[in-house]
Protein backbone atom coordinates (compact mmCIF):
# COMPACT_ATOMS: atom_id res chain seq x y z
CA UNK A 1 0.00 0.00 0.00
CA UNK A 2 1.25 3.10 -0.86
CA UNK A 3 1.79 6.32 1.27
CA UNK A 4 -0.73 7.59 0.13
CA UNK A 5 -3.25 5.21 0.43
CA UNK A 6 -2.26 4.38 3.65
CA UNK A 7 -2.57 7.78 4.61
CA UNK A 8 -6.20 7.64 3.48
CA UNK A 9 -7.36 4.67 4.96
CA UNK A 10 -6.16 5.94 8.69
CA UNK A 11 -7.91 9.17 7.73
CA UNK A 12 -11.18 7.17 6.95
CA UNK A 13 -11.29 4.99 9.83
CA UNK A 14 -10.17 7.73 12.04
CA UNK A 15 -12.82 9.35 11.02
CA UNK A 16 -15.43 6.99 11.13
CA UNK A 17 -14.63 6.55 15.04
CA UNK A 18 -14.57 10.30 15.44
CA UNK A 19 -18.06 10.57 13.77
CA UNK A 20 -19.15 8.04 16.38
CA UNK A 21 -18.16 10.16 18.95
CA UNK A 22 -19.70 12.92 17.39
CA UNK A 23 -22.69 11.48 17.40
CA UNK A 24 -22.94 9.75 20.55
CA UNK A 25 -21.31 12.76 23.20
CA UNK A 26 -23.58 14.87 20.79
CA UNK A 27 -26.61 13.04 21.97
CA UNK A 28 -25.23 12.43 25.66
CA UNK A 29 -24.97 16.28 25.96
CA UNK A 30 -28.28 16.90 25.43
CA UNK A 31 -29.95 14.09 27.03
CA UNK A 32 -27.56 14.73 30.14
CA UNK A 33 -27.81 18.41 30.20
CA UNK A 34 -31.53 18.84 29.01
CA UNK A 35 -33.36 15.96 29.97
CA UNK A 36 -31.52 13.20 32.80
CA UNK A 37 -29.66 16.22 34.63
CA UNK A 38 -30.38 19.14 35.89
CA UNK A 39 -27.55 21.73 34.74
CA UNK A 40 -26.27 22.39 38.78
CA UNK A 41 -25.96 17.85 38.25
CA UNK A 42 -24.26 17.99 34.67
CA UNK A 43 -21.57 20.76 36.01
CA UNK A 44 -20.67 18.63 39.25
CA UNK A 45 -20.63 15.59 36.77
CA UNK A 46 -17.75 16.89 34.47
CA UNK A 47 -16.06 18.90 37.62
CA UNK A 48 -15.68 15.86 38.87
CA UNK A 49 -14.35 14.44 35.07
CA UNK A 50 -12.15 17.41 34.80
CA UNK A 51 -10.49 16.29 38.47
CA UNK A 52 -10.27 12.84 36.97
CA UNK A 53 -9.12 14.24 34.28
CA UNK A 54 -5.75 16.46 35.89
CA UNK A 55 -5.47 13.21 38.18
CA UNK A 56 -4.70 11.24 35.12
CA UNK A 57 -1.44 12.93 34.30
CA UNK A 58 -0.02 10.72 37.14
CA UNK A 59 -1.21 7.67 35.87
CA UNK A 60 -0.16 8.44 32.23
CA UNK A 61 3.05 10.32 32.00
CA UNK A 62 3.99 10.23 28.08
CA UNK A 63 4.85 6.75 28.66
CA UNK A 64 2.78 5.36 25.30
CA UNK A 65 3.66 8.44 23.49
CA UNK A 66 7.38 7.78 24.07
CA UNK A 67 6.55 4.04 23.54
CA UNK A 68 4.62 4.71 20.27
CA UNK A 69 7.70 7.03 19.10
CA UNK A 70 10.40 3.99 19.38
CA UNK A 71 7.53 1.59 17.87
CA UNK A 72 7.46 3.39 14.95
CA UNK A 73 11.47 3.50 14.62
CA UNK A 74 12.46 0.23 15.41
CA UNK A 75 9.77 -1.23 13.78
CA UNK A 76 11.85 -0.16 11.09
CA UNK A 77 15.33 -0.64 12.10
CA UNK A 78 15.31 -3.78 14.38
CA UNK A 79 12.22 -5.14 15.21
CA UNK A 80 13.32 -7.70 17.22
CA UNK A 81 13.28 -5.00 20.24
CA UNK A 82 9.71 -3.74 19.81
CA UNK A 83 8.01 -6.52 22.44
CA UNK A 84 10.44 -5.17 24.67
CA UNK A 85 9.34 -1.50 24.05
CA UNK A 86 6.02 -2.84 24.73
CA UNK A 87 6.43 -4.84 27.79
CA UNK A 88 8.25 -1.78 28.82
CA UNK A 89 5.91 0.79 28.81
CA UNK A 90 3.02 -1.54 29.91
CA UNK A 91 5.14 -2.18 33.23
CA UNK A 92 5.53 1.41 33.53
CA UNK A 93 1.58 2.52 33.17
CA UNK A 94 0.21 -0.55 35.67
CA UNK A 95 2.97 0.90 38.67
CA UNK A 96 1.32 4.41 37.94
CA UNK A 97 -2.12 3.90 37.70
CA UNK A 98 -2.12 1.72 40.62
CA UNK A 99 -0.25 4.41 42.35
CA UNK A 100 -2.70 6.91 41.39
CA UNK A 101 -5.44 5.27 41.95
CA UNK A 102 -4.91 4.78 45.87
CA UNK A 103 -4.05 8.41 46.18
CA UNK A 104 -7.60 9.27 44.74
CA UNK A 105 -9.40 6.98 46.92
CA UNK A 106 -7.23 8.93 50.09
CA UNK A 107 -7.68 12.23 49.26
CA UNK A 108 -11.11 12.29 47.57
CA UNK A 109 -13.01 13.83 50.90
CA UNK A 110 -10.50 16.23 51.15
CA UNK A 111 -10.94 17.71 47.66
CA UNK A 112 -14.82 17.40 48.35
CA UNK A 113 -14.65 19.29 51.26
CA UNK A 114 -12.29 21.88 49.89
CA UNK A 115 -14.19 22.74 46.89
CA UNK A 116 -17.66 22.96 49.21
CA UNK A 117 -19.08 19.68 46.88
CA UNK A 118 -20.09 17.01 49.58
CA UNK A 119 -21.21 15.00 46.47
CA UNK A 120 -17.93 15.13 44.82
CA UNK A 121 -16.36 12.11 47.36
CA UNK A 122 -18.06 9.33 46.10
CA UNK A 123 -18.20 10.76 42.45
CA UNK A 124 -14.06 11.10 42.55
CA UNK A 125 -14.44 6.99 44.29
CA UNK A 126 -15.85 6.27 41.06
CA UNK A 127 -13.81 8.53 38.93
CA UNK A 128 -10.83 6.52 40.12
CA UNK A 129 -12.02 3.26 38.13
CA UNK A 130 -12.40 5.92 35.15
CA UNK A 131 -8.83 7.21 35.53
CA UNK A 132 -7.90 3.31 35.57
CA UNK A 133 -9.83 1.93 32.50
CA UNK A 134 -9.36 5.43 30.27
CA UNK A 135 -5.33 5.54 31.15
CA UNK A 136 -5.19 1.82 30.14
CA UNK A 137 -7.30 2.38 26.99
CA UNK A 138 -5.38 5.65 25.91
CA UNK A 139 -2.51 3.56 25.78
CA UNK A 140 -3.72 0.81 23.67
CA UNK A 141 -5.14 3.65 21.09
CA UNK A 142 -1.61 5.91 21.51
CA UNK A 143 0.40 2.23 20.72
CA UNK A 144 -1.69 1.41 17.37
CA UNK A 145 -0.37 4.92 15.77
CA UNK A 146 3.22 3.67 16.71
CA UNK A 147 2.57 0.82 14.53
CA UNK A 148 0.89 2.78 11.99
CA UNK A 149 -1.88 0.90 12.69
CA UNK A 150 -4.99 3.64 13.63
CA UNK A 151 -7.56 1.61 12.43
CA UNK A 152 -7.31 -0.48 15.14
CA UNK A 153 -7.09 2.89 17.35
CA UNK A 154 -10.58 3.10 15.68
CA UNK A 155 -12.69 0.24 16.59
CA UNK A 156 -11.42 0.47 20.09
CA UNK A 157 -12.72 3.77 20.21
CA UNK A 158 -16.06 3.11 18.19
CA UNK A 159 -16.49 0.43 21.17
CA UNK A 160 -15.88 2.95 24.06
CA UNK A 161 -18.41 5.42 22.24
CA UNK A 162 -20.94 2.95 21.51
CA UNK A 163 -20.60 0.97 25.49
CA UNK A 164 -20.55 4.58 26.51
CA UNK A 165 -23.86 6.08 25.42
CA UNK A 166 -25.62 2.68 26.02
CA UNK A 167 -24.37 2.55 29.97
CA UNK A 168 -24.87 6.27 31.17
CA UNK A 169 -28.03 6.46 29.71
CA UNK A 170 -29.28 2.96 30.92
CA UNK A 171 -27.44 3.70 34.62
CA UNK A 172 -29.44 7.39 34.77
CA UNK A 173 -32.42 5.98 33.94
CA UNK A 174 -32.37 3.26 36.81
CA UNK A 175 -32.15 6.15 39.02
CA UNK A 176 -28.36 6.39 39.67
CA UNK A 177 -27.88 10.45 38.80
CA UNK A 178 -24.50 11.33 38.39
CA UNK A 179 -22.82 8.72 39.98
CA UNK A 180 -24.49 6.39 37.49
CA UNK A 181 -23.70 8.61 34.44
CA UNK A 182 -19.94 8.78 35.92
CA UNK A 183 -19.68 4.74 36.56
CA UNK A 184 -21.34 4.54 32.56
CA UNK A 185 -18.31 6.55 31.39
CA UNK A 186 -15.68 4.11 33.29
CA UNK A 187 -17.19 0.94 32.58
CA UNK A 188 -17.27 1.68 28.73
CA UNK A 189 -13.72 2.54 28.62
CA UNK A 190 -13.11 -0.46 30.47
CA UNK A 191 -14.67 -2.92 28.06
CA UNK A 192 -12.30 -0.71 25.27
CA UNK A 193 -8.83 -1.39 27.05
CA UNK A 194 -9.72 -5.04 27.59
CA UNK A 195 -10.45 -5.29 24.00
CA UNK A 196 -7.02 -2.84 22.90
CA UNK A 197 -5.10 -5.14 25.27
CA UNK A 198 -6.59 -8.02 23.22
CA UNK A 199 -5.69 -6.74 20.27
CA UNK A 200 -2.36 -5.20 20.37
CA UNK A 201 -1.72 -9.20 21.96
CA UNK A 202 -2.68 -10.71 19.18
CA UNK A 203 -1.64 -8.95 16.33
CA UNK A 204 1.42 -7.66 17.23
CA UNK A 205 3.17 -8.33 20.13
CA UNK A 206 3.27 -12.72 19.45
CA UNK A 207 3.96 -11.71 15.81
CA UNK A 208 7.29 -10.15 16.21
CA UNK A 209 10.63 -12.30 17.23
CA UNK A 210 11.67 -11.04 20.78
CA UNK A 211 15.13 -10.02 20.97
CA UNK A 212 17.05 -12.45 23.79
CA UNK A 213 17.27 -8.88 25.88
CA UNK A 214 16.41 -5.31 25.56
CA UNK A 215 18.63 -3.55 23.71
CA UNK A 216 21.22 -1.25 26.13
CA UNK A 217 19.69 1.84 27.38
CA UNK A 218 16.27 0.91 26.09
CA UNK A 219 14.53 1.28 29.25
CA UNK A 220 16.39 4.53 29.97
CA UNK A 221 16.07 6.26 26.66
CA UNK A 222 11.88 5.11 26.78
CA UNK A 223 11.96 7.08 30.47
CA UNK A 224 13.85 10.07 28.72
CA UNK A 225 11.96 10.59 25.72
CA UNK A 226 8.98 10.54 28.06
CA UNK A 227 9.91 13.82 30.42
CA UNK A 228 9.17 16.33 27.51
CA UNK A 229 6.12 14.32 26.17
CA UNK A 230 5.03 14.18 30.19
CA UNK A 231 5.15 18.03 30.15
CA UNK A 232 3.68 18.84 27.08
CA UNK A 233 0.54 16.70 27.78
CA UNK A 234 0.67 17.87 31.78
CA UNK A 235 0.41 21.00 30.30
CA UNK A 236 -2.42 20.13 27.71
CA UNK A 237 -4.58 18.37 30.20
CA UNK A 238 -4.18 21.40 32.83
CA UNK A 239 -5.23 23.96 29.87
CA UNK A 240 -7.64 21.90 29.43
CA UNK A 241 -8.90 20.96 32.57
CA UNK A 242 -7.83 23.57 35.16
CA UNK A 243 -10.13 26.32 33.75
CA UNK A 244 -13.31 24.05 34.79
CA UNK A 245 -11.62 23.22 38.49
CA UNK A 246 -11.28 26.98 38.79
CA UNK A 247 -14.85 27.90 37.66
CA UNK A 248 -15.88 25.26 40.28
CA UNK A 249 -13.47 26.94 42.60
CA UNK A 250 -14.39 30.53 42.32
CA UNK A 251 -18.01 29.75 41.20
CA UNK A 252 -21.28 27.19 41.13
CA UNK A 253 -21.74 23.70 39.36
CA UNK A 254 -24.27 25.57 37.64
CA UNK A 255 -21.84 27.85 36.41
CA UNK A 256 -19.61 25.06 35.18
CA UNK A 257 -22.00 23.57 33.84
CA UNK A 258 -22.70 26.85 31.19
CA UNK A 259 -18.95 26.91 30.99
CA UNK A 260 -18.79 23.05 29.55
CA UNK A 261 -21.66 22.81 27.56
CA UNK A 262 -19.64 25.80 25.05
CA UNK A 263 -16.44 23.68 25.53
CA UNK A 264 -18.18 20.46 24.80
CA UNK A 265 -19.83 22.25 21.77
CA UNK A 266 -16.25 23.43 20.46
CA UNK A 267 -14.87 20.04 21.20
CA UNK A 268 -17.79 18.53 18.93
CA UNK A 269 -16.90 20.65 15.92
CA UNK A 270 -13.25 19.95 16.59
CA UNK A 271 -13.47 16.00 15.73
CA UNK A 272 -12.64 15.90 12.49
CA UNK A 273 -9.21 17.73 12.76
CA UNK A 274 -8.44 15.46 15.68
CA UNK A 275 -9.28 12.38 13.13
CA UNK A 276 -6.56 13.94 10.23
CA UNK A 277 -3.86 14.59 12.95
CA UNK A 278 -4.14 11.38 14.64
CA UNK A 279 -3.69 9.21 11.04
CA UNK A 280 -1.38 11.32 8.93
CA UNK A 281 1.67 11.74 12.39
CA UNK A 282 3.01 8.49 12.34
CA UNK A 283 3.93 9.15 8.77
CA UNK A 284 6.02 11.81 10.06
CA UNK A 285 8.32 10.10 11.87
CA UNK A 286 8.82 7.73 9.02
CA UNK A 287 9.35 10.27 6.69
CA UNK A 288 12.06 11.57 8.96
CA UNK A 289 13.56 8.28 9.36
CA UNK A 290 13.95 7.32 6.18
CA UNK A 291 15.28 11.38 5.45
CA UNK A 292 12.77 12.46 3.07
CA UNK A 293 11.64 15.48 4.95
CA UNK A 294 10.95 17.59 1.76
CA UNK A 295 7.87 15.01 1.29
CA UNK A 296 6.90 15.50 4.88
CA UNK A 297 7.18 19.28 4.36
CA UNK A 298 4.35 19.14 1.53
CA UNK A 299 2.22 16.42 3.36
CA UNK A 300 2.09 18.68 6.41
CA UNK A 301 1.12 21.59 4.09
CA UNK A 302 -1.58 20.31 2.42
CA UNK A 303 -2.92 19.13 5.82
CA UNK A 304 -3.27 22.30 7.13
CA UNK A 305 -4.98 23.48 4.36
CA UNK A 306 -7.67 20.95 4.48
CA UNK A 307 -7.90 22.23 7.54
CA UNK A 308 -8.24 26.07 7.02
CA UNK A 309 -10.72 25.12 4.10
CA UNK A 310 -12.80 23.36 7.04
CA UNK A 311 -12.72 25.11 10.03
CA UNK A 312 -12.41 28.69 8.92
CA UNK A 313 -16.23 29.08 7.91
CA UNK A 314 -16.99 26.44 10.94
CA UNK A 315 -15.64 29.07 13.10
CA UNK A 316 -17.80 31.96 11.29
CA UNK A 317 -20.69 30.11 11.11
CA UNK A 318 -20.56 28.47 14.77
CA UNK A 319 -20.40 32.48 15.51
CA UNK A 320 -23.26 33.31 13.92
CA UNK A 321 -25.53 30.70 14.85
CA UNK A 322 -24.81 29.90 18.91
CA UNK A 323 -27.37 32.02 20.29
CA UNK A 324 -30.55 30.46 18.38
CA UNK A 325 -28.43 26.97 18.27
CA UNK A 326 -27.94 26.84 22.12
CA UNK A 327 -31.84 28.20 23.07
CA UNK A 328 -33.55 25.67 20.62
CA UNK A 329 -31.36 22.43 21.28
CA UNK A 330 -30.99 22.59 24.92
CA UNK A 331 -33.37 25.46 26.08
CA UNK A 332 -33.19 28.94 27.98
CA UNK A 333 -32.00 27.47 31.29
CA UNK A 334 -28.89 27.19 29.13
CA UNK A 335 -28.86 30.71 27.80
CA UNK A 336 -25.68 31.90 30.40
CA UNK A 337 -23.96 29.17 27.38
CA UNK A 338 -24.28 31.59 24.49
CA UNK A 339 -21.67 34.01 24.95
CA UNK A 340 -19.19 31.15 25.78
CA UNK A 341 -19.93 29.35 22.38
CA UNK A 342 -19.11 32.29 21.01
CA UNK A 343 -15.83 32.91 22.10
CA UNK A 344 -14.93 29.23 21.69
CA UNK A 345 -15.59 29.49 17.91
CA UNK A 346 -12.39 31.27 17.91
CA UNK A 347 -11.11 28.46 19.78
CA UNK A 348 -12.21 26.41 17.29
CA UNK A 349 -10.28 27.82 14.70
CA UNK A 350 -6.69 27.84 16.63
CA UNK A 351 -7.34 24.43 18.04
CA UNK A 352 -7.47 22.84 14.47
CA UNK A 353 -4.33 23.98 13.60
CA UNK A 354 -2.94 22.51 16.52
CA UNK A 355 -4.41 19.40 16.81
CA UNK A 356 -2.63 18.41 12.85
CA UNK A 357 0.80 19.97 14.80
CA UNK A 358 1.70 18.34 18.10
CA UNK A 359 1.77 14.86 17.21
CA UNK A 360 3.38 15.51 14.34
CA UNK A 361 6.16 17.11 16.53
CA UNK A 362 6.36 14.65 18.25
CA UNK A 363 6.86 12.08 15.90
CA UNK A 364 9.84 14.06 14.45
CA UNK A 365 11.50 13.91 17.70
CA UNK A 366 10.60 17.72 18.51
CA UNK A 367 8.73 16.72 21.68
CA UNK A 368 11.24 18.93 24.25
CA UNK A 369 10.32 22.44 22.35
CA UNK A 370 6.43 21.94 21.88
CA UNK A 371 6.82 20.80 25.79
CA UNK A 372 8.41 23.82 26.95
CA UNK A 373 5.83 25.88 24.46
CA UNK A 374 3.07 24.07 25.82
CA UNK A 375 4.54 24.65 30.04
CA UNK A 376 4.48 28.20 29.04
CA UNK A 377 0.99 28.48 27.64
CA UNK A 378 -0.52 25.91 30.45
CA UNK A 379 1.19 28.50 33.48
CA UNK A 380 -0.69 31.83 31.65
CA UNK A 381 -3.76 29.85 31.20
CA UNK A 382 -3.65 29.19 34.79
CA UNK A 383 -2.70 32.62 35.91
CA UNK A 384 -5.23 34.40 33.51
CA UNK A 385 -7.65 32.33 34.86
CA UNK A 386 -7.43 33.12 38.72
CA UNK A 387 -7.63 36.93 37.43
CA UNK A 388 -10.19 36.58 34.76
CA UNK A 389 -12.44 33.85 36.28
CA UNK A 390 -13.70 36.18 39.79
CA UNK A 391 -14.21 39.49 37.12
CA UNK A 392 -15.53 38.46 33.85
CA UNK A 393 -16.58 34.72 35.47
CA UNK A 394 -17.35 31.62 32.35
CA UNK A 395 -16.75 34.18 29.70
CA UNK A 396 -13.74 35.57 30.82
CA UNK A 397 -12.28 31.82 31.22
CA UNK A 398 -13.28 30.72 27.90
CA UNK A 399 -10.87 34.43 26.43
CA UNK A 400 -8.44 33.06 28.18
CA UNK A 401 -8.38 29.64 26.56
CA UNK A 402 -8.80 31.49 23.17
CA UNK A 403 -5.32 33.73 24.05
CA UNK A 404 -3.12 31.29 25.51
CA UNK A 405 -3.92 28.55 23.32
CA UNK A 406 -3.38 30.80 20.13
CA UNK A 407 0.24 31.62 21.00
CA UNK A 408 0.62 27.87 21.42
CA UNK A 409 -0.51 27.24 18.09
CA UNK A 410 1.84 30.02 16.83
CA UNK A 411 4.65 28.14 18.68
CA UNK A 412 4.01 24.83 17.22
CA UNK A 413 4.18 26.61 13.31
CA UNK A 414 6.87 27.91 13.63
CA UNK A 415 8.51 24.85 15.47
CA UNK A 416 7.04 22.70 12.92
CA UNK A 417 8.80 25.65 10.29
CA UNK A 418 12.17 25.05 11.62
CA UNK A 419 11.99 21.36 11.00
CA UNK A 420 10.36 21.33 7.79
CA UNK A 421 10.85 23.98 4.60
CA UNK A 422 7.28 25.35 4.60
CA UNK A 423 5.83 27.21 1.81
CA UNK A 424 4.50 29.35 4.16
CA UNK A 425 3.19 32.04 1.04
CA UNK A 426 1.39 29.07 -0.11
CA UNK A 427 -0.72 28.51 2.88
CA UNK A 428 -0.74 32.54 3.59
CA UNK A 429 -3.02 32.61 0.69
CA UNK A 430 -5.39 29.24 1.46
CA UNK A 431 -6.21 31.39 4.82
CA UNK A 432 -7.00 34.55 3.04
CA UNK A 433 -8.78 33.53 0.04
CA UNK A 434 -11.01 31.04 3.08
CA UNK A 435 -11.51 33.80 5.38
CA UNK A 436 -12.66 36.29 2.79
CA UNK A 437 -15.11 33.54 1.24
CA UNK A 438 -15.98 32.73 4.90
CA UNK A 439 -16.90 35.99 5.66
CA UNK A 440 -19.18 36.26 2.87
CA UNK A 441 -21.11 33.03 3.93
CA UNK A 442 -21.17 34.78 7.42
CA UNK A 443 -23.28 37.51 6.47
CA UNK A 444 -25.74 35.29 4.30
CA UNK A 445 -26.60 33.16 6.99
CA UNK A 446 -26.88 36.31 9.48
CA UNK A 447 -29.10 37.72 6.92
CA UNK A 448 -31.21 34.34 7.44
CA UNK A 449 -31.08 34.11 10.88
CA UNK A 450 -34.52 35.67 11.64
CA UNK A 451 -36.11 32.48 9.86
CA UNK A 452 -34.73 30.28 12.33
CA UNK A 453 -37.24 29.62 14.32
CA UNK A 454 -37.49 26.18 15.19
CA UNK A 455 -34.48 23.48 14.59
CA UNK A 456 -35.30 22.28 11.40
CA UNK A 457 -35.37 25.33 10.00
CA UNK A 458 -31.95 26.29 11.81
CA UNK A 459 -30.20 22.95 10.37
CA UNK A 460 -31.70 24.56 7.12
CA UNK A 461 -30.15 27.44 7.40
CA UNK A 462 -26.99 26.16 8.34
CA UNK A 463 -26.87 23.83 5.33
CA UNK A 464 -27.66 26.59 2.94
CA UNK A 465 -24.50 28.54 4.54
CA UNK A 466 -22.49 25.68 3.95
CA UNK A 467 -23.61 24.81 -0.07
CA UNK A 468 -22.93 28.99 -0.56
CA UNK A 469 -19.34 28.33 0.94
CA UNK A 470 -18.58 25.06 -0.83
CA UNK A 471 -19.95 26.86 -4.22
CA UNK A 472 -17.51 29.98 -3.62
CA UNK A 473 -14.76 27.50 -2.70
CA UNK A 474 -15.04 25.50 -5.61
CA UNK A 475 -15.41 28.43 -7.92
CA UNK A 476 -12.23 29.86 -6.83
CA UNK A 477 -9.92 26.95 -6.79
CA UNK A 478 -9.75 26.86 -3.40
CA UNK A 479 -11.75 23.21 -2.89
CA UNK A 480 -11.59 20.74 -5.49
CA UNK A 481 -14.99 18.49 -4.52
CA UNK A 482 -13.72 15.32 -6.16
CA UNK A 483 -10.15 15.19 -3.91
CA UNK A 484 -12.09 15.14 -1.10
CA UNK A 485 -14.59 12.68 -1.69
CA UNK A 486 -11.92 10.65 -2.97
CA UNK A 487 -9.79 10.43 0.31
CA UNK A 488 -13.07 10.12 2.54
CA UNK A 489 -14.34 7.47 0.27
Amino acid sequence: MSVSDRIAAGIKATFVARAVNISVNGLLMVLLSSVLLSPGEYGLLFLAISIIGVAQLFGDLGIARSAARYVAEFKEADSSQVPHILSIALKYRFLLVVTTVLLIVLVRETVATALGEPGLGVLLLVGAGLLASRSLHTFNTVAFQGFNAVELSAIVNVVNYLARIALVVGFVTLGWGVVGALLGYAVAAAVAAVIGLGLLYTRFYRTFDTADAPEAGLRRRILEYSVPLTVSRSAGVIAARIDTVLIGVFMTPVAVGFYTLGKQISEFVLAPAGSIGFAVSPTFGEDKANDELDRAARLYESTVEYVLLLYVPATVGLLVIAKPAVLLVFGREYAGAVPVVRVFSFFVLVQSVTLVTTNVLDFLGRARVRAIAKGVSSIANFGLNIVFIPMYGVVGAAAVTVVTYSAYSLANLYIVHTELDLHTTRLLRTALGTTGISAVMGLCVLGLMPYAANIVSLLGVTVLGAAIWASMATISGLFDPRETVSLLT
